[in-house]
């Protein structure tokens, strides 16, 4: 790769890994909301909007930043096997992708589910799933 080239590719792979770990920092927040307020209007916004936020802009962002990684390490002079740290940061970010998948496909997904389907004078039920998010 270009010297010009390595540059955008490391300002997009910093761009996406800052927003990814931003946008799981709002995610909590909405977590939280959901998770402690006795009002049915705000659990039923925080947890739709948990799943709208993990859709559609953390699992992209976390899917960036691990091609954006992989690039970089391929095309620079650090490589991909060169240094421990390198392997090191790629794992931790497959296994974080991989968990985030699983995670927003099965608990995120549910609950979203869930709480569309409650009666809208209801605190919606969400069981095992609220603690879980």
């Amino acid at each position: 790769m270009t010297r010009a080239l390595q540059k955008l590719n490391l300002t997009a792979h910093v761009t996406c890994s800052v927003g990814w770990l931003g946008a799981v920092a709002s995610f909590l927040v909405l977590s939280i909301a959901g998770l402690t307020s006795q009002n049915k209007e705000i659990v039923r916004a925080a947890y739709l909007a948990m799943n709208l936020v993990g859709q559609f802009i953390i699992v992209p962002l976390s899917l960036a930043a691990l091609l954006t990684g992989l690039v970089q390490s391929l095309g620079s002079h650090w490589g991909l096997f060169r240094h421990y740290w390198v392997i090191v940061k790629f794992t931790l970010t497959i296994g974080a992708t991989l968990l985030l998948l699983l995670h927003q496909f099965t608990a995120v997904a549910g609950a979203a589910i869930r709480v569309s389907g409650t009666a809208t004078g209801t605190l919606p039920e969400l069981g095992g799933l609220g603690v879980n998010l």
